[in-house]
């Protein structure tokens, strides 16, 4: 619920129609593409035992090279003012400026990206009913091809830190799937997938809703996150097999709708960000057994009116942690407390946009960017590294139906 527009297969359901209110997103033509940019010269290896590269929640702290960056931004391609591939994009890494540069066409519904961990490929969901996965070589910005999810709805995806595992959420179908990456950065065909059949649906719900699938900060367990049946599931994945094994699941309270989870850089502790229930909550993880403890629910900043967290991040020294709203359309600021284990609401900053679906930071952690879904822009944001406020870096650049941002 409350996840967007885009209709799969050109269907309405619960979770697209709460964020298509509001209307139509803004639409900007934009140039031709320009020159692609060429990642580092090596690939990846899978070692006997992945060691995670850092993520959103654990960036580096060195300032990146002066000069234009690359920026990609998903969207819905089946809906009304949206997008008609990946917008391509450059952001000045000094003063967070965005110049468009074009659109990479051929992916449908590419409503969130992900980097392959040597950062020569970009990975897509195919968000419709046929659910896919698709890998775009980013030297010369060849699609490499699609793969199903063997799931509807597909709307996340990440790399194991390995490099040899895409994972992605089956949003519709409430399953999660695993497809294997070939030296190239192309994909196979899925070795796994797993539909979330226990618990039953929360209260609301009419069935499983994977939101997320992600690894844990050990390397060896994965965890998805399920809207549908207000619980993450833990899974260790068998690295030469790419398959999945259950060990534990962790309940949030009935109808809490858990969306998002990031870790604290320490590995002991994670962030868990609630949709239907307007909350967050600190867990406890154990690396060992991959079993997590979710927290009691704590506020958002939003008030009183309706509002749905959409993602929470952690900055890569674990002094703070932010929350998109999606409602209050903020962008909510904690300090991290007691080595992860506690979270102290700051207060709140306008997103200058309306529904702010996902945020993520430079990979220098100077920046903030906020993916406006229902204005069409990207916000972004200076983030001052002592004190965690955000300062808006100029006028939000527009971009359709803008669902997810990736800054490289």
């Amino acid at each position: 619920m409350g996840d967007g527009t885009g209709a799969a297969g050109g269907g309405w359901s619960r979770r697209r129609f709460v964020g298509a209110l509001g209307g139509a997103a803004a639409v900007t033509a934009l140039p031709s593409p320009a020159p692609p940019r060429s990642g580092p010269d090596h690939t990846a290896t899978a070692p006997d035992r992945a060691v995670p590269s850092p993520g959103p929640s654990a960036r580096r702290s060195s300032r990146q090279p002066a000069g234009p960056r690359p920026l990609y931004v998903g969207t819905y391609t089946s809906v009304e003012g949206g997008g008609t591939g990946i917008g391509l994009a450059t952001y000045d890494s000094a003063t967070g400026a965005v110049t468009g540069t074009g659109t990479l066409t051929g992916v449908a519904n590419p409503s969130y990206l992900a980097l392959h961990p040597d950062g020569r490929t970009l990975y897509a969901v195919d968000e419709q009913d046929d659910g896919a996965v698709t890998a775009v070589r980013l030297a010369d910005r060849k699609v490499l091809g699609a793969r199903s999810t063997g799931g509807a709805g597909p709307c996340h995806l990440s790399v194991h830190p390995g490099g040899r595992w895409l994972l992605s959420a089956n949003y519709t179908s409430g399953s999660v799937a695993v497809h294997p990456i070939d030296d190239a950065g192309a994909l196979g065909e899925r070795t796994d997938t797993v539909t979330h059949s226990t618990p039953a649906p929360g209260p609301g719900q009419q069935g499983p809703h994977a939101h997320q699938f992600i690894t844990g900060p050990d390397g060896g367990h994965v965890l998805a996150v399920d809207l549908g049946t207000d619980t993450v599931y833990t899974y260790r994945l068998d690295e030469r097999r790419g398959t999945l094994t259950e060990v534990a699941q962790a309940h949030t309270r009935p109808g809490a709708g858990p969306r998002h989870l990031t870790f604290h850089p320490g590995g002991r502790h994670a962030y868990l960000a609630n949709e239907v229930d307007d909350t967050v909550a600190v867990c406890a993880y154990d690396a060992s057994s991959g079993r997590l403890t979710i927290g009691e629910p704590q506020a958002t900043g939003s008030g009183s009116g309706t509002n749905y967290p959409a993602q929470i991040l952690v900055t890569a020294d674990g002094s703070f942690a932010y929350l998109a709203n999606r409602g209050h359309n903020s962008l909510a600021r904690y300090a991290v407390e007691a080595d992860g284990a506690r979270l102290r609401l700051l207060g709140t900053v306008p997103v200058s946009g309306d529904f702010p679906r996902q945020i993520a930071f430079s990979p220098d952690g100077t920046l903030l960017f906020a993916a406006n879904q229902r204005s069409g822009t990207v916000g972004v944001f200076h983030v001052d590294a002592m004190t965690g406020e955000l300062r808006l870096a100029g006028e939000p650049f527009p971009s359709p139906v803008a669902v997810c941002a990736l800054p490289l």
